[in-house]
């Protein structure tokens, strides 16, 4: 027995209703459920749930074979059902149904109807996706302040100089795949009763979908159409990276003819500093020493940091292990318009070759501080 809700409740219309009122309604739960205007997790699922009622619905011939029988095989749910879409999604601006059916469902349209369980021209099983590449990318601090652009080379693919991207030897062709009948899919068709049929369609293990077999295989290739190459692209990495950070560019991946494209994977180095210590929230570290008189006396020093030189007094009796704070001094926090700060350390500057004079002024000011 099928599990499908009941159309008429699908769309929430009565059984009695006409075709402008089930047209209406389409219309409205089109507009609240397509993917593009709902981000919703179950809003794909919603919006072909309701598609596929408006198809059995909105046609005369269907409508009563569904209210005689109930549910049919997935098969004629969509066939010849085109125009009775395109005109609503062209009027809410959603494109054509071959627009949103291919977004929705997989795969392209096809002047040939080849592989369409549907009758709609889909062409299930044909795209590939392409695989997913990753990179490793150095980069120092300042480029962690500033963000980077980066020419990189990633491994790609281009077409076969030697069959011309047909993936068969030179001087063969391909031929139509008996098994599918140049189709790309297989169907079994189950009559669970005299009212109810049941259609599944799968990918042909003859010839992975393609439709076509290929008896003698391009040497240079192997049949794949594609060899290996590499290219330049130009990436943009934001301020505020951390190490071992991955970036995800969707698309940019390698790509198999009519496929998706795969995803470029960054993931992100970050070189130690001569200088700075990363700190966690965006702070830097930076150890200033100091000499006894500087701590003593007070003193005025230009502090390095990576946004240019910052004056920093340092107050007269300061202890050894004093901190400041130069606000905003340090480094981005990616995805969070914040900056954090760099926190100077003070460390005593001993040192440890004195001359007999030094000695004797430090030992001098040791016996006036003890009396």
């Amino acid at each position: 027995m099928s599990t499908k809700r009941d159309y008429y409740e699908v769309l929430n219309v009565d059984r009695n209703a006409t075709k402008e009122e089930i047209k209406s309604k389409y219309r409205k739960l089109a507009l609240q459920y397509h993917p593009d205007r709902n981000k919703s997790s179950d809003a794909e699922e919603k919006f072909k749930e309701i598609s596929e009622a408006y198809a059995v619905l909105s046609d005369d011939d269907k409508r009563k074979k569904y209210d005689t029988y109930g549910h049919v095989g997935s098969e004629e749910v969509f066939r010849g059902s085109e125009s009775n879409f395109d005109e609503i999604f062209r009027d809410i601006g959603f494109g054509g149904i071959k627009d949103i059916f291919e977004q929705l469902f997989g795969g392209g349209f096809s002047a040939r109807n080849r592989g369409d369980p549907f009758g709609f021209g889909f062409n299930f099983g044909r795209s590939k996706r392409g695989e997913d590449t990753v990179i490793d990318l150095s980069l120092t601090l300042e480029d962690v302040v500033t963000g980077k652009k980066e020419m990189i080379e990633v491994p790609s693919l281009e077409k076969c100089s030697e069959c011309n991207g047909s993936g068969c030897y030179p001087g063969t062709k391909r031929k139509k795949c008996m098994t599918c009948n140049g189709l790309g899919q297989t169907k079994r068709v189950f009559n669970e009763n005299r009212f109810s049929t049941f259609v599944t369609v799968e990918t042909c293990r003859t010839c992975r979908g393609m439709g076509e077999i290929i008896e003698k295989p391009c040497k240079n290739c192997k049949a794949s159409g594609n060899v290996p190459a590499r290219k330049k692209i130009q990436v943009e990495i934001p301020p505020g990276v951390e190490d071992g950070m991955t970036l995800q560019l969707s698309g940019r991946g390698i790509s198999y003819e009519n496929g998706v494209p795969g995803d470029l994977f960054i993931r992100i180095h970050i070189k130690p500093h001569q200088t700075f210590e990363r700190l966690e929230d965006g702070h830097l570290l930076y150890t200033l020493k100091l000499k006894y008189t500087e701590l003593v006396l007070g003193t005025e020093i230009i502090i390095p940091t990576l946004h240019g030189g910052e004056k920093l007094k340092i107050p007269a009796g300061s202890p050894a292990d004093s901190i400041f704070n130069l606000r905003g001094k340090g480094i981005p926090v990616h995805s969070r318009r914040s900056r954090g700060d760099q926190i100077v350390k003070i460390k005593l500057d001993i040192p440890t070759k004195l001359s007999e004079r030094q000695k004797w002024l430090i030992k001098e000011l040791d016996d006036t501080k003890n009396t």
